[in-house]
């Protein structure tokens, strides 16, 4: 359960904010007016804290209600802006076109596609291949895995195979756009998240009682 003890709103009205702001394309300062509209008044500020703090937690809690992914992957890293410098955020997704896993780092190199395939590997166990583009990094960090797990990951550079995860970063970039760019990694780490976390969940990627809505579900996580 997420504690929100401290705040001077109320639990549901932090949940609406967060959930805003992550699930549609919007900035800080329509989401202040959107509030306002329905008699809360909130700082774009305090709106952009809330996303900071709680994103993440939620994101946390969401893991043990993913579903499995399947044992074959896509992988592929798109820009974010992030203090006016591209940074790249790693994405995976399974051949049915689920999210394995996403990481924000500052370089496109061996070391950060080593430091993604960690995390997904971590969540998601091994998987039996990886699709990708003609990048050196990521087959250089592929191969780094295997040893490191004793694996035998087999690597595939299949152009069009990888077509499916580059459509769904769109997903991702269109919430992303109107943020006009992210001021610090602090900041962009943490609402990156938040998205991703939607995104998963319009997809159907977390288990449920009965039928509950994608924003139902997303509430839930809070506890």
């Amino acid at each position: 359960m997420i504690e929100f003890k401290g705040s001077h709103f109320e639990r549901e009205v932090i949940l609406w904010g967060v959930r805003w702001y992550v699930a549609y394309p919007i900035s800080y300062r329509q989401l202040e007016e959107m509030m306002e509209e329905r008699g809360v008044e909130v700082d774009h500020s305090t709106l952009n804290r809330w996303v900071v703090k709680y994103a993440p937690l939620l994101d946390q809690q969401s893991r043990a209600r993913k579903r499995s992914v399947g044992s074959s992957w896509r992988l592929d890293e798109t820009y974010v802006k992030v203090k006016g410098s591209w940074k790249y955020l790693y994405r995976a997704v399974d051949n049915a076109g689920a999210t394995v896993d996403f990481l924000l780092t500052a370089k496109r190199d061996r070391n950060a596609a080593l430091r993604f395939l960690r995390k997904a590997i971590g969540h998601h166990g091994v998987p039996k291949k990886i699709t990708i583009d003609k990048s050196g990094a990521n087959t250089a960090a592929i191969e780094s895995s295997n040893a490191e797990h004793e694996a035998d990951i087999e690597i595939r550079r299949i152009k069009y195979l990888n077509n499916i995860v580059e459509q769904d970063h769109r997903a991702v970039k269109r919430v992303v756009r109107p943020m006009m760019g992210f001021k610090s990694f602090r900041s962009a780490a943490p609402t990156l998240a938040g998205v991703e976390l939607l995104h998963m969940i319009r997809k159907g990627q977390l288990r449920a009682r009965g039928t509950l809505s994608p924003a139902q579900q997303f509430y839930a996580l809070a506890g």
